[in-house]
């Protein structure tokens, strides 16, 4: 078997930073990352529907899983680019989507992974890079659950909506000009 055919290690990543349309367009283009999967993630409902997390009860995030080669984009990397993207300094709210379930939160699959975010948080509130600190829950992996169909791969099949030209479309930009060279094309 040559090195070509063997499958690289795969590792898994899941972030919630407000809707997840908005961190799943943008982390499909990260050079690394081999899929993106919407969902939910750190409630008490099983098997929860997009109508009962929208209501807020449920205890779930919007959060996206992904799965990575750490050979070509390393855990800090993604965590780096999660911040870029979203607001972390606001409690159970990104812009006009308010509740717990766009709340900032990561979801630690190991305990690398922990140590890793929680140092991460500590050096960007120690540099200020926010205004204001930060509120980024860090918890231990959760239950995934996947998101309806409809959900999944969001910005590509409606680009052309208002909420993904007005919201979705300037976190992919900023990401773009952020990492001119690492982003898929």
């Amino acid at each position: 078997m040559t090195d070509a055919t063997i499958e690289p290690s795969l590792q898994t990543a899941v972030f919630g930073g407000g809707c997840f349309w908005c961190l799943e367009a943008v982390f499909r283009e990260v050079e690394g990352v081999r899929s993106v999967v919407s969902g939910y993630c750190g409630g008490h409902v099983e098997a929860p529907t997009y109508r009962q997390v929208c209501s807020g009860g449920t205890g779930h995030a919007e959060v996206v899983k992904i799965e990575f080669d750490p050979a070509e984009v390393d855990y800090r990397k993604l965590l780096d680019v999660f911040f870029l993207i979203h607001d972390p300094t606001t409690r159970d709210r990104q812009g006009n989507d308010v509740g717990p379930q766009y709340r900032s939160v990561i979801f630690a699959q190991d305990e690398d992974q922990l140590h890793t975010a929680l140092a991460v948080i500590e050096e960007l509130g120690e540099q200020r890079v926010f205004p204001k600190a930060i509120v980024t829950q860090v918890e231990r992996a959760a239950r995934f659950w996947p998101a309806e169909e409809d959900h999944q791969r969001y910005y590509e099949n409606n680009s052309d909506l208002p909420y993904c030209q007005y919201v979705v479309a300037p976190k992919v930009a900023k990401y773009r000009a952020r990492y001119p060279v690492r982003w898929k094309r």
